[in-house]
């Protein structure tokens, strides 16, 4: 079996687990979203730095693709992209606090447990490259938090 029919048939075996379709990735991503968008916390994160939405969001369906279905779609950077961010511990937990209510929203109770693992796992992954971009290295079970000046903790 090649690599690509090995992912072609891990992909099945989630979407037959899980329901989770890339309908269900783009609705998801789509609403969550827009949620971010509203938000007074993290939005303004987003608003500062995405002028046209639409590329965006197509990059976090692909994001999401190869995250919840291993299907391989994204050739990005997160990391990248989100240690110079001025956020911390609480902007990851609104993050994840309006991910998973949308997820809870749109997909089924096994789709959204599925969705909201990984979600949890690429916060923990973020937060600690983000605390180490500021020069602080976490211990296991610590929180990067910021001061009120904006200098980390």
């Amino acid at each position: 079996m090649t690599g690509a029919e090995r992912r072609e048939q891990i992909t099945a075996e989630i979407v037959a687990r899980t329901g989770i379709t890339e309908a269900v990735i783009e609705r998801l991503v789509h609403a969550f979203y827009a949620k971010v968008r509203k938000d007074p916390m993290i939005g303004p994160v987003f608003d500062a730095r995405i002028t046209n939405w639409e590329p965006h969001l197509a990059q976090m369906c692909a994001f999401w693709s190869s995250v919840a279905l291993m299907t391989g779609r994204y050739h990005g950077t997160p990391m990248v992209k989100h240690m110079p961010l001025p956020i911390d511990a609480a902007h990851f937990d609104r993050w994840l606090e309006l991910f998973e209510a949308t997820a809870a929203e749109l997909c089924t109770p096994v789709a959204a447990a599925h969705f909201a693992d990984r979600a949890r796992r690429i916060a923990a992954s973020l937060e600690m490259g983000v605390a180490s971009g500021q020069g602080v290295m976490l211990a296991v079970g610590e929180r990067y938090r910021r001061s009120e000046a904006g200098a980390a903790q």
